[in-house]
């Protein structure tokens, strides 16, 4: 199940859209920084200017030559701290962050996984850094313009170079913008040729979001699994 997969898939963007430098004494020439950073100051630029986004995406996730998984719905981003992504293909699922804890519920299993925000591994924790919430340290060795095929006339893709000792969680990650400095495709390449790759689509800026969109209480009949519960028992001898 992909919904605990590794922290290090979102690094390389998210990093850059929380306003800290990435490129180090690798990037090549003072031209290619320049322009880097100009995304850098878009990216952040948009994203910090607004309290609430909304906006549409598509994952899709495969492994080495096998069969590639695919889901969509749409996210629900708040400030401070909150968010929610609703699966709705090919299943309904829930993934929601309160603030405090990371709720992760599938209806057709009736069960929730909860866990610490601070404690959990999900691959979309990162995006908090759009929340104006989390905060990530360095998580790029370097940062550069990629030469890679993008979607649209007057998009920009960069290319993450992970941090040394961040190999095992991912070998690079691209992302690109659009013209409006909205993020519309995050790919990563983990080891084992893993890869995972959002499109986001639709970005609404400043839209009405109730507070109780961003609260869980759990349907009866379902079973919570409170994984810091399970981390604190100890080991069976």
């Amino acid at each position: 199940m992909q919904t605990m997969a590794r922290i290090g898939n979102l690094f390389a963007w998210l990093a850059l859209a929380a306003g800290i430098p990435l490129w180090g004494t690798e990037a090549s020439g003072q031209n290619a920084e320049k322009a880097v950073s100009k995304v850098v100051r878009a990216i952040e630029a948009r994203y910090r200017g607004g309290e609430s986004f909304q906006a549409v995406f598509e994952e899709r996730r495969s492994e080495g030559r096998g069969s590639v998984q695919i889901e969509a719905g749409t996210l629900y981003i708040r400030r401070p701290g909150l968010m929610r992504w609703e699966y709705e293909e090919p299943e309904k699922k829930l993934f929601l962050v309160d603030g405090k804890y990371a709720w992760f519920y599938v209806p057709a299993d009736r069960t929730v996984t909860k866990a610490p925000v601070r404690d959990s591994d999900d691959e979309r924790i990162p995006l908090l850094l759009l929340t104006g919430k989390a905060r990530l340290g360095r998580a790029c060795r370097r940062i550069e313009l990629a030469d890679v095929h993008v979607e649209a006339e007057g998009d920009t893709a960069l290319r993450c170079v992970p941090a040394r000792g961040a190999e095992d969680e991912y070998r690079e990650a691209v992302f690109e913008v659009d013209a409006q400095d909205r993020l519309v495709r995050l790919l990563v390449r983990e080891a084992g040729d893993v890869e995972t790759e959002f499109h986001f689509g639709r970005w609404r800026e400043n839209v009405p979001l109730a507070p109780s969109l961003f609260r869980f209480a759990p349907p009866k009949g379902t079973t919570i699994v409170d994984e810091q519960t399970l981390m604190d028992s100890p080991a069976e001898r």
